[in-house]
């Protein structure tokens, strides 16, 4: 049996089975430090009951609460919370070295409404209250390219269920991709929810970033060498 069909059995173990490289080159000192130490004051514990209200996570209360899933590097993530102080974010990333990442970010600029999950955001999805969420983004994807593994996409049927769980009404799904056959997949997921509602009205709509959005270095990499991105907005109806 070779790598990819031992990945492949893996993936159909069970339903929520989680896909992603948890651990990239050695952390640096200082990183491992962050992880040791500063993770476990920001770190959701899905074991705990979920609050009932999601902004209770946070000390003092959030008004309201964002959740990006797979932040890589943290530069959207830390620039949304720094921009908007009395809202609530929560950043999903099982890749340690994001993680690492991230909590530099957070140490340097002393940002304090980031909770942080290590694990797979199917799960969290699960966890979180009811309508708790006026918006989930997921930044540059990995878009799992060959046929086989299309099934590792986050963007699936059910994720759009869970997705719609969560997020409150007239609250958004937002999704930015280079990857012209994954910007396509998550049309036609989208269009076939009666959850969601795209919000493009004019091809500029969807070609250019929404007013404030913050560039990743993955995105200025994609845009150096000529692949554009696509910026979808979904409004939960």
């Amino acid at each position: 049996m070779n790598g990819d069909d031992f990945d492949d059995r893996r993936a159909e173990d069970g339903e929520r089975a989680f896909f992603g490289r948890r651990k990239g080159h050695k952390l640096r000192q200082h990183q491992a430090g962050l992880i040791e130490h500063l993770l476990p004051h920001l770190a959701l514990d899905l074991v705990q009951a979920s609050p009932a209200n999601a902004g209770d996570i946070f000390s003092p209360a959030a008004e309201d609460v964002r959740l990006e899933i797979g932040f890589g590097g943290g530069e959207h993530l830390a620039a949304e919370a720094l921009a908007a102080p009395a809202t609530g974010f929560i950043g999903c990333e099982p890749y340690v070295n994001g993680m690492a990442k991230i909590l530099a970010q957070i140490e340097a600029h002393n940002i304090g409404n980031v909770r942080l999950f290590a694990g797979d955001a199917a799960e969290l999805l699960a966890w979180l209250p009811k309508a708790s969420l006026s918006r989930i983004d997921l930044i540059h994807p990995d878009p799992w390219p060959k046929r086989r593994h299309w099934k590792r996409r986050f963007v699936q049927d059910r994720t759009i269920a869970a997705m719609a769980r969560v997020i409150e009404p007239h609250g958004e799904f937002r999704f930015v991709c280079d990857i012209d056959d994954y910007c396509a997949w998550t049309l036609s997921h989208m269009a076939r929810s009666p959850d969601f509602t795209w919000l493009a009205e004019r091809a500029d709509d969807f070609r250019l970033p929404w007013a404030g959005y913050t560039m990743t270095r993955y995105g200025g990499k994609a845009a150096r060498e000529g692949r554009k991105a696509a910026y979808l907005r979904f409004r939960r109806v």
